[in-house]
């Protein structure tokens, strides 16, 4: 059964990814249309607690060419990424199985992330960045100690040697 004109398939709405994958359109799946990349609530809780903290820091700046970290500390080279628990998987409230007529395209996106994630970690790391990831799930629980971990790296790489490790 193809797709027909108007991007419906058998009278269910249908739509096309970069990849070509075709991804049916479910009431259960409503919730995620129009979710926000930048500017997501753990990531403003984040920013406002390093923020109280005295932190100061840049956002959304490109960095090792085309990675995009939410917060970044220029001058002791720390990248910070708020990921969200569905999107990239977390081990705790990521979803462990799905189900329906895209489950298979949902775990190939989630498996895409998590591979994107360890480059840009790699990335990063080779253009002598440290970089520190926050769950989602982290900053909802308890938001002051997620900035606490941000600004114990933030300060011991501020106070590292030039190229020496802050670890």
């Amino acid at each position: 059964m193809g797709v027909e004109e108007g991007g419906r398939r058998g009278g269910i709405p249908v739509r096309a990814d970069s990849a070509g994958s075709v991804w049916v359109s479910t009431e259960r799946g409503s919730h995620l249309r129009g979710r926000r990349v930048r500017d997501t609530k753990p990531e403003v809780m984040l920013r406002s607690a390093l923020h109280a903290l005295g932190l100061r820091f840049r956002l959304n700046r490109i960095l090792a060419g085309r990675y995009r970290p939410d917060l970044t500390f220029p001058g002791p080279r720390v990248a910070v990424f708020v990921d969200g628990c569905f999107w990239h998987g977390c081990p705790r409230h990521g979803a462990s199985r799905f189900r329906g007529p895209n489950a298979a395209l949902w775990e190939a996106k989630i498996a895409a992330n998590k591979d994107r994630d360890v480059r840009a970690n790699a990335a990063l790391a080779e253009t002598g960045w440290r970089v520190v990831r926050v769950w989602e799930c982290e900053v909802k629980a308890d938001v002051q100690q997620a900035a606490c971990r941000v600004d114990a790296l933030v300060r011991r790489a501020g106070s590292a040697p030039d190229g020496a490790p802050a670890d």
